[in-house]
């Protein structure tokens, strides 16, 4: 990996994009190398926006929040400077190419020695470090000219105000369980002083006489506004339209105003909800009945889907069964059948009226759970270590995803680096295979556009997938995008898509923490950027009840129950409406739309659901407004209904789709 490049990126996409305007602090964030204040094997994910496990429960903070804490602090080159937290060491780094003299503490012995280890090989020697209890400061060093804590106090300790010199700054985190404030403390007296919030912040609690006398749990995101959060509910449950139940012609009715779109997108906030699979297949039964679409293409292997596309169509679907690979429950269940039922119903109707029939297809063109299988499988032989920490890679680096802890369970061994070209040449063994199974005679598209494009990518796609992050989301979206815009070209300007996929993906990343935190994108994102004025996004969420969903990647399916949603999250907002089903749609009403574009957080789940660290591992910040053109929203949902093979004398028997 090129340190310097994605050094040089953090720094302008992370920190300057962000309003870090500080020569100081950009210039020594240029200098100093972050991926030699984590410890080994996490060097992948220094330069990400990121807060990373360093061991002892703390965390290294990630970029943005140094640079602004630190030009917060104001500081210069004369200055004496007290960190209260060392943790990895980074920000004292940081600081010392800017002052003249830091002083440092740390309550954990092994990381304050960790710490002064590192700052010796790189030769910082204007930095003191001492284990100690940071809450009394360090008076023998003081007066200071600012005092920089890295982590959350219940309220600003006496000690360290008093050790502040006349205008020294103090910058520190503030707050109880109900949400953190980034203060700064001015002194402008013997014993005046004065107060600034520089906004909410999310830090790990500091540990000492004057500050918390025990661990305290992780603290929540600060919410906003009381006022604020009144208004917007208020508005949602005046702009909100209610239905009573899917199966009525008034709720598919309700989409009609999305009938211009050439793309509409219909999302899901959890990847095992009845009520979602039923809403978008009715939405979509619609759409295509009485507005012309005419295709269906979902998150899904291309291969699995080839086999359903050629059913419907009265072609033999192969061998083998469909989605018949981690996580079946997906597509192997009774209310997506419904829907597959109800599309070879249709082409038979179609068919003898002399109509083009409705086509199904996948946008995952990578095989990618088999791709994943064939991973996990080979490492199992060779590296069973490697082979759980590919599991926990797979299952947890969501685009969602902030517990710092995901990040200690993707620490890569040499084993894991050592068997990556064998998986690379299975896995392109295996798209080669895949793809030539899905072709058939009438569909030249398949054989002449999408092999050779994706033979072509194979060895870079699997080669980022292998080690996942941020550039394996960008350029599976990315290829999802692709192919939506090969499908339009390739069945013609009458063409008109329905797209099924998770909220991360349908919406506007643009908008989300995907985006400032990550760099990444969408497939929702790229839509409109492509076909601007032609494309519709609509997600969906609830608010409690239970959901499908496994403990770690290939782990078993559960029905798990939901954790409600969080006070400050979009999801409570459209719970205190008090409507139990509803449509919001974000464009009609620009004081709705208003209210709803302060970021809040949303809940994402995926195939994995861990309701334990549910804040940390499900949810993001996201602008409402901005990401969709419409919610639909679910107050309590339930599990859908997988569809288990039933064993008999002679083997199993076909239950999806064909045998349903």
């Amino acid at each position: 990996m090129d340190m310097n490049r994605l050094r040089d990126h953090m720094v302008e996409h992370h920190v300057v994009r962000r309003g870090i305007r500080d020569e100081n602090v950009t210039r020594a964030m240029r200098v100093v190398p972050r991926e030699k204040f984590v410890d080994p094997g996490f060097e992948e994910f220094a330069y990400e926006d990121a807060p990373l496990s360093i061991g002892e429960g703390q965390t290294i903070s990630q970029p943005f929040i140094v640079a602004l804490m630190i030009e917060k602090a104001d500081l210069n080159a004369g200055d004496k400077v007290l960190e209260v937290g060392t943790g990895s060491g980074y920000a004292s780094a940081l600081i010392s190419r800017i002052v003249r003299h830091v002083y440092s503490i740390e309550r954990h012995e092994r990381l304050a020695l960790q710490a002064r280890d590192r700052f010796e090989k790189l030769g910082y020697g204007n930095i003191d470090v001492r284990v100690g209890d940071g809450s009394k400061g360090w008076a023998k060093a003081a007066p200071f000219d600012a005092i920089i804590v890295s982590a959350g106090a219940p309220e600003v300790p006496t000690a360290l105000k008093e050790q502040l010199d006349l205008g020294g700054r103090l910058i520190i985190p503030v707050g109880r369980s109900d949400g953190q404030r980034l203060k700064r403390i001015t002194r402008t007296g013997a014993s005046t002083f004065e107060e600034e919030d520089l906004g909410g912040v999310l830090f790990v609690p500091l540990i000492g006489e004057d500050a918390w006398t025990a661990a305290h749990p992780m603290y929540t995101a600060t919410a906003p506004s009381l006022r604020t959060e009144e208004t917007s509910g208020k508005l949602i449950s005046a702009a909100a339209e209610e239905f009573s139940s899917i199966d009525e012609q008034s709720f598919a009715a309700l989409f009609d105003r999305f009938a211009d779109s050439r793309i509409v997108l219909l999302g899901e906030s959890t990847h095992g909800t009845a009520e979602f699979y039923e809403t978008r297949a009715a939405i979509s039964r619609h759409l295509i009945g009485h507005h012309g679409f005419n295709v269906i293409a979902v998150e899904a292997d291309w291969p699995d889907a080839a086999a359903i596309d050629h059913w419907i169509n009265g072609q033999a679907p192969g061998d083998g069964q469909p989605f018949d690979r981690f996580p079946k429950w997906m597509w192997r269940n009774l209310e997506f059948s419904r829907l597959v039922g109800w599309m070879k119903e249709e082409n038979e109707r179609r068919k003898a009226s002399h109509k083009d029939p409705v086509r199904f297809y996948g946008l995952d063109l990578f095989n990618m759970s088999e791709s994943i299988r064939s991973v996990l499988d080979y490492l199992e032989t060779v590296s069973p270590d490697s082979a759980k920490i590919a599991r926990e890679r797979y299952g947890c680096l969501s685009p969602w995803q902030s517990n710092p802890a995901t990040y200690g369970r993707a620490v890569l061994t040499e084993a894991y680096r050592s068997c990556e070209d064998a998986v690379l040449k299975q896995c392109t063994e295996l798209l080669t295979r895949s793809l030539d199974d899905a072709t058939s005679e009438n569909d030249d598209f398949v054989n002449a556009v999408q092999s050779a494009r994706l033979l072509a990518a194979a060895e870079r796609y699997y080669r980022i997938m292998y080690y996942g992050g941020a550039q394996a989301w960008n350029l599976r979206d990315t290829y999802m995008a692709d192919t939506v815009e090969h499908l339009l070209d390739y069945h013609g300007p009458a063409a008109r898509i329905i797209i099924w996929a998770h909220n991360s993906h349908i919406g506007d990343a643009r908008y989300t923490d995907m985006a400032t935190a990550r760099d990444e994108l969408s497939l929702g994102q790229l839509c409109r950027q492509r076909f601007d004025g032609m494309t519709s996004l609509i997600g969906l969420g609830t608010h409690c009840g239970t959901v499908i969903a496994a403990d770690d990647w290939d782990g078993q399916a559960e029905k798990k129950r939901m954790n409600p949603s969080l006070p400050e999250s979009c999801e409570r907002l459209c719970h205190d409406a008090a409507k139990p089903r509803f449509l919001l749609d974000l464009r009609a009403d620009e004081e709705l739309h208003a209210s709803l574009v302060e970021q809040r957080l949303q809940r994402f789940i995926g195939v994995i659901y861990r309701p334990e660290t549910e804040r940390l591992s499900h949810y993001m910040s996201a602008s409402l407004s901005r990401q969709y053109d419409a919610f639909v929203w679910f107050d309590e949902t339930h599990a859908l209904s997988p569809l288990i093979a039933r064993q008999s004398g002679t083997g199993e028997e076909e239950t999806f789709p064909f045998g349903f």
